[in-house]
């Protein structure tokens, strides 16, 4: 790969230019004063959003140039020849935010006259390069992931494992579970607790395994390519543990997180509720002292596993002087685990399901609580008004996972679209042979490759202790992108049939559409990278 490796590489500083130039034009329409006005922030919203997806394409293309250095092939050629091709394009003439929303760069006031360098890899998004990128795919399937993906041995023998347990034990069933509309069998949960999934990044000392970020990534990617579901069980404990580590006191981490890491108790995480969504500042449950403990009472609202698990990371409001942030506190709040018949046993506390399109495997549910009681030790930290401090820690962590779980689910819909595209015969031959297939399929592995190199990346900044809310937050808004894109086009590749329930794609649709929404909507995400960006 060392002939063209070196052409993307030397358009990078082009590319961080144009990312100052874009970086600087918008401080100047929304930080007149020197520092950023919200109210002007929020009305330059198109254009703030414009420059977080200009980053997030500038910061893969690094990624993907820096993944063509560690590896060789024809097929990651052809990734890093259509990836940057496709996405210096989309850098100057509009990048896709949604299905009818552009970034331009025209929105931030500035343009850009492409080097001859940058112009002369535009045009390597050829309908050749896709057509043989297709090909190259279709006599590879089967294989973890089309394109090496330079991780080390180790980590690739972890996926191995992983891909072969989700295929033996979850990919016949997972159909079946969402159809049916079934928690996930407590069977999976147990096996998932003795693979050590729920205690991967804890550290050994107090139970877990304590391996990394990156091999967190690797197995929710594996995981969510059979279920998304089997895929999520491990971001309530990968929350749970981040809140302990990050803000419990060493009593706190001592008792809870060997408990997490075995499986021997099950957390959720209790922090949205019904009229504050992604404003998690407004809260209004509150809690309030009873002698040593404590009394909650309120509204939640997307509570995800509510009924099965064993403890809650509760989210309530503990200053009634405050309408902030400043007066939260975080607490482990104990419950008693639910039945079919009884859900919600634990006195204080009420709930019911909320019917979802997708992600059913542990259903969401509305929870109330009337004098709910927490015990006085359960408060984290044991000191109040630190609970949105003690959550904002934990982001980069649950968003690296939440890329992770999109890129298993575009994974999974690349390969019913391929097998599709293969097996389907019309006019005479397979529909891989039509140029507008082949184009799909190839679109998809590049973009899952570009996904998958930003999120390691993020994964990796993360392992060695450097600050990555920003790449994290950008592997997220790139990789849901990228799973809905998947789940949309290996639908259509299924035609009529991709909108027959028995199809499995059905699912992968609907469960893609939710990565765009959970752990920061697109928007809220792209808004959080602006601010970021603007310092």
């Amino acid at each position: 790969m060392k002939d063209m490796a070196q052409t993307p590489e030397a358009i990078l500083p082009e590319l961080d230019d144009l990312q100052a130039r874009a970086t600087s034009a918008l401080r100047d329409i929304v930080a007149p004063g020197g520092k950023v006005d919200a109210a002007l922030l929020e009305q330059n919203q198109h254009a703030a959003h414009a420059l977080s997806w200009l980053a997030t394409y500038v910061e893969a293309l690094k990624q993907l140039s820096a993944w063509s250095a560690r590896v060789d092939g024809e097929i990651e050629r052809l990734i890093l020849q259509i990836g940057f091709g496709e996405y210096l394009s989309q850098i100057a003439g509009g990048i896709l935010m949604s299905q009818n929303e552009f970034a331009r760069l025209s929105d931030l006031g500035i343009e850009w006259q492409p080097s001859e360098a940058a112009r002369a890899l535009m045009a390597g998004n050829t309908p050749a390069a896709r057509a043989r990128l297709a090909e190259l795919v279709a006599d590879n399937r089967g294989s973890a992931t089309f394109g090496a993906t330079g991780l080390d041995e180790d980590l690739e023998m972890i996926r191995d494992q992983f891909r072969r347990w989700a295929d033996d034990k979850v990919v016949p069933h997972a159909h079946g579970w969402h159809l049916r509309d079934e928690l996930i069998p407590i069977e999976i949960i147990d096996e998932l607790a003795e693979l050590g999934v729920f205690g991967l990044t804890i550290p050994e000392e107090l139970g877990g395994l304590g391996m990394s970020k990156a091999a967190m990534v690797v197995v929710s990617e594996e995981l969510s390519r059979g279920y998304i579901g089997v895929g999520s069980l491990g971001t309530r404990s990968e929350i749970a543990a981040e809140l302990i580590l990050g803000g419990g006191t060493d009593e706190q981490k001592e008792h809870w997180l060997p408990k997490l890491a075995s499986g021997e108790i099950l957390p959720t995480a209790v922090f949205t509720e019904p009229n504050t969504g992604s404003d998690l500042g407004s809260l209004r449950t509150r809690a309030v002292k009873d002698g040593l403990d404590w009394k909650v009472t309120g509204n939640k609202t997307w509570i995800t596993h509510a009924a099965r698990t064993h403890v809650m990371t509760l989210l309530a409001r503990t200053d009634p002087a405050t309408d902030d942030y400043r007066g939260l506190s975080m607490f482990i709040a104990e419950k008693t685990p639910g039945t079919a018949e009884d859900p919600f046993p634990t006195p204080g506390m009420t709930g019911g399901e909320i019917e979802v399109l997708g992600y059913r495997g542990m259903k969401e549910y509305e929870l109330g609580f009337d004098g709910f009681e927490v015990k006085g030790e359960n408060l984290l930290g044991g000191v109040t008004g630190q609970g949105f401090k003690q959550l904002m820690q934990t982001f980069e962590s649950a968003r690296i996972q939440t890329a992770a779980r999109a890129i298993g689910v575009a994974q999974n819909a690349l390969e019913l679209g391929l097998q599709y595209a293969l097996d389907r015969k019309q006019f005479g031959k397979s529909l891989i042979h039509f140029p507008r297939v082949a184009d799909k399929l190839a679109m998809m592995v590049v973009e899952i490759m570009i996904a998958r190199q930003l999120t390691y990346f993020s994964a990796w900044e993360k392992d060695h202790g450097h600050r990555c809310d920003l790449e994290a937050g950008m592997a997220k808004l790139l990789g849901a992108r990228i799973a809905w894109a998947s789940a949309d086009n290996a639908l259509q590749i299924h035609g009529g049939n991709g909108f027959a329930l028995e199809y499995q794609i059905s699912r992968v649709l609907c469960d893609a559409r939710i990565l765009n929404i959970f752990e920061g909507a697109a928007e809220i995400q792209a808004q959080v990278i602006a601010r970021r960006l603007l310092g």
